[in-house]
């Protein structure tokens, strides 16, 4: 399996573009902003000859989806989400006027599946799961694999690697505060998590750095059971 990061947007958020040897990939969270944005992605997918199968969001957080219309337009995917961030993602370009100020296309693509927990997303020869992972936002999820040989910011290794989103970062988690937030879901899924991802899963967050499930579990705050 095959990592690329790309920084999107003022945010700083992290859109992931991931394939294998059959040269499918899938783009989650697809926050692209920027025409540069834009550009460097469509130019790394067809500099490593891939073809688009899935795009994805581990939530409906405009930062995370300003790329949508893009990829709708550019490769004729439509975004997966959870169900219970599909409003979100409905009533984006209102969100972008009401929470700051911006102007995005009205004419969103229509969602395409609702994914629910423990559903399986293939491309190549690669699963994702879905993990529910509530608590930053109603259907907030993480990807998961179980594959055996990761290759992310030059380096590879032997691992799975986890999706988190805005759910876990390194040495912190997602904000709770907003309107679909909720602490009380947060740290559930937060043991979530921990209870069924092995401890050297390499987690790939919604914005910042890398890190590990070891690390986070011995060095996060918020992870302390």
């Amino acid at each position: 399996m095959d990592i690329k990061r790309i920084m999107c947007n003022p945010l700083q958020e992290n859109c992931y573009i991931v394939s294998d040897e059959s040269r499918e990939c899938v783009i989650i969270d697809c926050g692209a902003y920027y025409d540069e944005e834009c550009t460097a992605i469509q130019r790394y997918i067809t500099d490593q000859q891939l073809k688009p199968v899935h795009l994805l969001a581990t939530h409906g957080h405009l930062d995370h989806n300003f790329g949508n219309v893009f990829i709708y337009k550019t490769y004729g995917l439509q975004p997966e989400i959870c169900e219970g961030d599909s409003e979100l993602l409905e009533n984006l370009p209102q969100h972008a006027q009401e929470l700051f100020g911006m102007n995005i296309p009205d004419e969103q693509p229509p969602i395409g599946r609702l994914l629910k927990n423990d559903d399986i997303i293939t491309f190549g020869n690669q699963q994702l799961r879905v993990i529910l992972t509530p608590g930053h936002s109603h259907g907030s999820a993480i990807f998961y694999s179980q594959a055996e040989n990761v290759a992310f910011s030059n380096q590879r290794s032997q691992c799975g690697v986890a999706f988190s989103g805005d759910t876990l970062f390194r040495m912190s988690i997602g904000r709770t505060d907003f309107a679909e937030g909720s602490w009380t879901d947060m740290e559930q899924s937060l043991h979530t998590i921990a209870a069924l991802l092995p401890p050297d899963t390499l987690i790939l967050p919604g914005h910042g750095p890398q890190t590990t499930l070891s690390d986070e579990l011995a060095h996060n705050p918020y992870m302390r059971f």
